[in-house]
């Protein structure tokens, strides 16, 4: 496995292609820049020898054996492939190839059918049943991202289960808020991702996504639900405002401001929990007492992990 290859081991075995790149030396020399996966995690490679048949058998996606052996660059740790070798997916499990979410599966199923549940409001009841009927095994196995936050199998329903749990404490403390629009901005502010990205083996951003976004996507969505199901309320109007205003300052790729008491919180909500996964991916193999490499969604900052 990934996690437990350290400086000088034998890398040999069988890994996902998330990525690769053919590459040419300040010398002109042709080598391949690859990124490979498990269940446990990515890591670089470079093969400096590069074949036909090298360019041949590589393809994101598929599964491929590698030998080689690891080194430390720069404190990352890579492999040095010397072979690659193609094989029968037939002979293994691509799922369990995918990086899995830290809390079951089942367990994050059942939290969600509980808020999905737990709404009263007529209307939002209807879009949800209408988008989560259509896109249910989408929303429940997609990462949340190709990279940075929730970028694995089912992470998207990782993160917006999160978000749920936060936001049901918010109304608690703060009963002002409306906590069925609340809660039903956290179950589909990031709907629009089921369109977005490619799926949860090798993600990649759709021509859609990359030119439309999962904040437009995820609106017109609940849009044309709204409009199918004739809704005359506010709330499609609010749910699709909480859509396009989550990402918090344009700057941040939000279409608009937040403008409501909802739209605010929510956007607040999605931040901290985006940011706390980045660093709990950061802290994850350094030492105690020592610091992250400096995070560029964290405003490149390197971060502290206090000694216990």
């Amino acid at each position: 496995m990934i996690k437990d290859l350290t400086d000088g081991s034998n890398a040999s075995g069988v890994y996902l292609v998330k990525d690769f790149a053919k590459c040419v030396t300040n010398g002109g020399k042709t080598y391949l820049n690859l990124h490979f996966q498990d269940g446990s995690g990515v890591i670089d490679g470079k093969k400096w020898e590069v074949t036909d048949e090298d360019l041949e058998i590589l393809e994101v996606g598929n599964l491929i054996r590698v030998d080689g052996t690891t080194l430390d660059y720069k404190g990352k740790l890579q492999i040095k492939v010397l072979g690659l070798y193609k094989i029968d997916p037939k002979d293994a499990d691509l799922e369990g190839f995918l990086i899995q979410s830290p809390i079951p599966v089942e367990t994050l199923i059942t939290k969600f059918k509980k808020y999905y549940s737990s709404i009263q409001n007529p209307d939002c009841k209807a879009i949800l049943k209408e988008i989560f009927t259509k896109y249910y095994k989408e929303f429940f196995d997609f990462p949340a991202a190709v990279k940075n936050h929730h970028e694995f199998y089912h992470g998207l329903l990782y993160h917006t289960v999160s978000m749920c749990e936060i936001a049901e404490f918010c109304s608690n403390h703060y009963p002002e808020l409306d906590r069925d629009l609340l809660i039903s901005g956290c179950l589909l502010h990031d709907i629009g991702k089921v369109i977005e990205l490619s799926g949860p083996i090798a993600t990649k951003y759709t021509d859609e996504g990359t030119l439309l976004g999962h904040l437009t996507i995820g609106m017109s969505l609940v849009k044309e639900i709204a409009d199918k199901l004739n809704i005359k309320s506010d709330v499609p109007m609010l749910i699709e405002h909480m859509i396009l205003s989550h990402h918090g300052k344009l700057e941040y790729g939000a279409a608009v401001l937040p403008l409501t008491r909802e739209a605010l919180i929510l956007s607040m909500i999605d931040d901290m929990d985006a940011k706390m996964m980045m660093l709990d991916k950061a802290y994850k193999d350094i030492p105690e007492g020592s610091y992250t490499e400096r995070l560029f969604a964290l405003d490149n900052r390197a971060f502290y992990k206090a000694k216990k």
